[in-house]
């Protein structure tokens, strides 16, 4: 379970996060919407523990991350948005890097994350010669080692064209089982088709914590009469 109660996080004379607070249990398929610059990542680096709230508590399975970090990042997968990897390094040998970073040194369990993102022809490839595609399926591989009860995916589509956008959503949706799962985006078919929950936050503030529109196109409407 994740904890947001009242976070405000301010960067000098910027508030980026006002007053925040909502929270996610286990099956949920968060999406987390908001236009540039209105606190969606912010938010995400708090839940990681990446920085401290002003005001405010944050709690990942009733722990501060900050305070018990190493605790609660093992429970968490997270995909940046810029999706950082080595890509000198082959795909298998950098996921087993990061396995061996998180204590999951069993190479089956490399074997089994490489099959889930379907990527087992790239898996001697150097990750500087794949496609962004390819390169957000590593990234995604890499967040699921260990089996993490939480992911955090901070514009996993981004970028990409419709071919691998459907690819990526349809991995989020067969992860999902068991999981919690928050991910922002700016392309709002796409929570049409994979949330099951909405909340969105505009000029650091949450507008909208609820169930996602059934009807088609509700997802756009909702979010353009909230934030546009």
């Amino acid at each position: 379970m994740i904890t947001v109660k009242n976070v405000t996080k301010q960067f000098g004379k910027t508030q980026a996060v006002n007053d925040v607070s909502f929270t996610a249990q286990k099956g949920e398929i968060i999406g987390f919407l908001g236009p540039n610059g209105a606190g969606k990542t912010t938010t995400m680096r708090l839940i990681l523990g990446l920085i401290r709230p002003t005001q405010g508590e944050v709690l990942v399975n009733r722990l501060d991350p900050l305070a018990h970090r190493m605790e609660t990042l093992q429970h968490i997968g997270y995909l940046p948005e810029n999706n950082p990897l080595y890509g000198e390094m082959k795909v298998r040998e950098y996921l087993s890097f990061v396995a061996e970073i998180k204590g999951v040194s069993n190479e089956e369990d490399v074997s089994t994350v490489i099959g889930q993102v379907d990527i087992s022809e790239k898996a001697q490839a150097k990750i500087e010669e794949l496609s962004r595609g390819y390169r957000q399926r590593v990234g995604l591989a890499a967040a699921l080692l260990g089996n993490p009860h939480i992911l955090i995916l901070d514009e996993p589509t981004s970028g990409l064209d419709p071919i691998e956008q459907e690819k990526i959503k349809n991995l989020i949706k067969k992860t999902a089982k068991n999981k919690i799962i928050i991910f922002s985006t700016h392309i709002l078919s796409e929570v049409e088709d994979i949330a099951t929950r909405l909340v969105i936050v505009s000029r650091g503030t949450v507008v909208y914590d609820g169930d996602k529109p059934k009807r088609k196109g509700g997802v756009e409407k909702l979010f353009k009469k909230l934030v546009v």
